[in-house]
C-alpha cells in the first residue's frame, strides 16, 4: 500500500512493480543550490569492481552517507556523517514519501560514458520489500526499467529529470531490474541520490 503523498505523482506502467514519478519535486531554485552543494560537499571517491577477473575503476563516481554500513557488487561502504545537505533533501522525501531512511547512496556521472549496469537493489539489509527514494539534479540521463521474470515484457525508458523524484517500492526489486545506459550525446554532470533504510 502506498503512502505516497504527492498527489501529482505519476504511477508507471510497470506490472509486478509499484514506481512513482515526479519531474519536479524540487523548484528550479532548490535544484540548482542542491546540485552546487552536493558536487563541492560530497567526498567522491572512484571505487573499483571486480569484472571477468579483472579489477576495474567503477563507470561513475560513489559516496555513502547515513547510519549504516552496506555491500553491494562486492564492496563494502562505511558511512560517513550526514552533510546538512543530504539531511535537508531527506527530511523533504520522508514528507513526500511517508517512508524514512537511514542511509543514501550518491552516484555522479560525469559524461555520457559513465552509466550503471542492470541491477535490482534486493541486497538482504534492505528488507523483503525495500522502498527506494531516487532524487536527481544536473543533466538529464535515461532510465531504464526490465523485467527480471517476463522475458516477453518489453523494458521500459524514462527521461530522469533535473530535480525528479522516482520511488520503488513493494515488490519492485524482486521483479525488475534498473540501469543507467550509456549515451553518446553531449551531457554534463549528473547526481543521483538514492535513499534506503538498512535493516539489518
Amino acid at each position: 500500500m502506498s503512502k505516497f503523498k504527492i498527489d501529482t505523482a505519476a504511477k508507471l506502467p510497470l506490472p509486478d512493480a509499484e514506481v512513482y514519478f515526479v519531474p519536479d519535486f524540487f523548484t528550479e531554485q532548490e535544484s540548482k543550490l542542491y546540485f552546487e552543494q552536493l558536487l563541492e560537499q560530497v567526498s567522491w571517491k572512484q571505487e573499483k569492481i571486480r569484472m571477468f577477473g579483472k579489477e576495474l575503476p567503477m563507470p561513475r563516481l560513489t559516496a555513502w552517507y547515513g547510519d549504516k554500513a552496506y555491500t553491494y557488487s562486492g564492496l563494502q561502504n562505511h558511512p560517513q556523517p550526514w552533510l546538512s545537505v543530504l539531511l535537508q533533501i531527506k527530511e523533504k522525501i520522508e514528507a513526500a514519501t511517508g517512508h524514512s531512511y537511514n542511509s543514501v547512496l550518491l552516484n555522479l556521472y560525469q559524461n555520457g560514458q559513465n552509466s550503471m549496469g542492470w541491477h535490482s537493489d534486493d541486497e538482504p539489509e534492505l528488507g523483503p520489500e525495500p522502498t527506494i527514494a531516487s532524487v536527481s539534479f544536473g543533466a538529464e540521463r535515461r532510465f531504464g526499467f526490465k523485467h527480471r521474470h517476463n522475458k516477453a515484457q518489453k523494458n521500459f525508458y524514462l527521461p530522469i529529470t533535473h530535480g525528479s523524484l522516482l520511488l520503488m517500492q513493494g515488490p519492485t526489486q524482486h521483479n525488475w531490474q534498473h540501469a543507467i545506459p550509456k549515451t553518446a550525446k553531449p551531457t554534463g554532470n549528473r547526481i543521483n541520490l538514492t535513499f534506503r533504510n538498512i535493516v539489518s
